[in-house]
């Protein structure tokens, strides 16, 4: 009786050395900062010293490289936006501090920024989704604070204003990107001033 072949052991998938992984990162962090957010993938190996199907062979595809670029600077941007956000300080100075928080980043870091909120979600649908959904959850955490808080009542309210607040404060920082003669204090303050009369619904409520 004819017996059957052993089974060959399958080979085990190569584990990817966090480290070089790290490298590769800031060679990528470093030349979209330098060139802009156009920058190619050849560039990026080459910066990181690398051949592209090396650079492929650590992510995946040029997708699995936006989303590990947007999880590196995307999670550091809303954790410190939620510090200030959920801080024990007053309305008008959470509101400054968490629109400072967020033009300050997105100020130092216009190329990349550009690269993720412009290129990598034009050219990658998951990332566009992920990055959505960072947006997203951050309104309904805004929504969450401004009931518990008894800023607003009403739950579809909290959510409406929440959303929007959010909106708002993105679409003027990217207004701001494209104007740097207009000053970040300035812009600041403004935007404070609307985050605070779109929540209280009144101006005298600015001052909180």
């Amino acid at each position: 009786m004819a017996t059957e072949p052993a089974p060959q052991p399958q080979p085990v998938p190569r584990r990817r050395n966090p480290e070089r992984r790290r490298t590769i990162l800031d060679a990528a962090d470093a030349v979209i900062q330098r060139d802009g957010p156009e920058t190619s993938m050849s560039a990026i190996a080459a910066e990181a010293g690398i051949s592209k199907p090396i650079l492929y062979r650590h992510f995946g595809d040029k997708s699995g490289l936006y989303r590990a670029l947007a999880e590196r600077h995307v999670d550091p941007l809303i954790e410190r936006v939620r510090s200030e956000l959920h801080a024990g300080d007053g309305l008008k100075r959470r509101a400054r501090a968490t629109v400072g928080a967020y033009l300050q980043m997105i100020g130092r870091n216009l190329n990349l920024y550009r690269f993720l909120m412009d290129r990598a979600t034009a050219e990658d649908p998951r990332t566009r989704g992920d990055l959505s959904l960072v947006v997203r959850r951050l309104g309904e955490e805004l929504a969450d604070t401004l009931i518990d808080e008894g800023y607003i009542e009403e739950p579809v309210r909290a959510q409406l204003v929440a959303h929007a607040v959010v909106g708002m404060v993105q679409a003027a920082g990217e207004w701001w990107l494209e104007h740097p003669e207009v000053g970040a204090d300035e812009v600041i303050e403004d935007l404070a001033d609307a985050v605070v009369g779109a929540i209280t619904g009144h101006r005298n409520a600015l001052s909180a």
